[in-house]
């Protein structure tokens, strides 16, 4: 199969399914809305799945439209870039579950003409990847070339590699982690609670008043915000520092720049992302644990596999700290697996792998480079 596109093709469609589930429902049909960048070549052979993470979408490298920002991973997807998309056809999928045109709570239920709300079916990591293997099959891609992501885009990389090892030739793994932690755990379940605590929640059920409980979902972005950063970086960057002011108001506004950079980015967000699909999203990140499915034993997963694999981890990182990535090393190292690993230098914390960082495109694009060819 070859196919000629365009550079951020934004396209969508329609599978029949259905789609299994692991909590024993199905969903059909299947939306899903995705973006491709690059041509396909004749024997479909130079695919790379790009994974997003929990509040990012298919835009990875092209111009987002509700907010007309560039794409979120410009610094490694694009023309000479790391994931170079004149020598690959590169596809990011808004996973399932989310808000960006692919099936989730705020798309229309087929059974009642109305929106899924909190009748959409709950989630997992795998189930994600699983719909990604349907789009796939759509499109003709037997086996990808890599498999590509950060933080929740990673569960989903080496899921993938557990999942359908025969479909994946390498995978890169940035900032992630093989299962979710307590402490995670407990900060998704504070944003959940802060949603659903919204009187405008209404039980998942508020697209007809167009009326989201946009203030349980900015304090709910703002609590994960803190997570994405290191005490270092906001020290630097902000401080004790005043916002605006000379003298402290002695009330509740935003005195210092720190809260008024979180009131931002709380507010920001409600413009862009729908409050039901957090609860989903940080609901399968909750569930996910690999090792659970191969009897605890996390190598387990990876027993055989032929795929290559290159894992990337900060030092300021607290959310998805190097002992996670260790963690995945050792057990690949374990199952017999192809495995190179770097802990990188950084005062940025999780969202570390977002920004540009030369030594991760550098490693990244050496990495893809190597296996051209094998």
């Amino acid at each position: 199969m070859s196919e000629d596109t365009r550079y951020g093709l934004n396209r969508q469609v329609r599978l029949l399914g259905p789609l299994p589930l692991d909590s024993g429902t199905s969903l059909a049909p299947v939306e899903y809305a995705y973006e491709t960048y690059g041509n396909l070549n004749a024997d479909a052979s130079n695919a790379i799945l790009i994974c997003h993470a929990l509040t990012m979408d298919q835009y990875v490298a092209s111009k987002h439209p509700l907010t007309g920002k560039p794409g979120w991973w410009t610094d490694m997807v694009g023309p000479g870039r790391p994931v170079d998309t004149d020598r690959h056809f590169v596809i990011c999928a808004n996973v399932i579950g989310s808000c960006l045109g692919s099936s989730g709570p705020a798309t229309i239920n087929p059974a009642t003409d109305e929106p899924w709300g909190m009748d959409f079916p709950v989630l997992t990591i795998a189930d994600m990847v699983r719909a990604q293997a349907m789009l796939l099959d759509h499109l003709g891609i037997e086996r990808l070339h890599a498999v590509v992501g950060g933080s929740m885009g990673g569960m989903q990389a080496i899921s993938w590699a557990a999942l359908y090892p025969e479909r994946v030739k390498s995978a890169v793994i940035i900032a992630s982690a093989a299962r979710h932690s307590a402490q995670n755990i407990a900060f998704h379940e504070v944003g959940r609670q802060a949603i659903m605590a919204d009187p405008r929640w209404r039980g998942g059920a508020y697209y007809a008043d167009d009326d989201p409980p946009s203030s349980g979902l900015a304090v709910a972005r703002m609590a994960a915000h803190i997570t994405y950063l290191s005490e270092a970086g906001l020290t630097e960057k902000f401080g004790r520092r005043l916002q605006d002011r000379e003298a402290k108001t002695f009330g509740f506004d935003a005195d210092f720049q720190v809260e008024s950079y979180l009131r931002h980015q709380g507010i920001s967000f409600v413009d862009r992302f729908d409050a039901n699909s957090y609860l989903y999203i940080t609901r399968a990140m909750d569930y996910f644990d690999l090792a659970e499915a191969h009897g605890g034993a996390l190598a387990n997963a990876f027993r055989g596999s032929q795929t290559r694999f290159c894992l990337i981890s900060f030092d300021t990182d607290w959310l998805y700290p190097t002992s996670e990535s260790r963690a995945i090393v050792h057990a690949l190292n374990a199952a017999g697996a192809a495995v190179s690993f770097m802990e990188l230098s950084s005062p940025f914390g999780h969202d570390s792998f977002l920004l540009e960082n030369p030594e991760m495109n550098r490693i990244v694009d050496g990495f893809l480079k190597a296996g051209e060819g094998k």
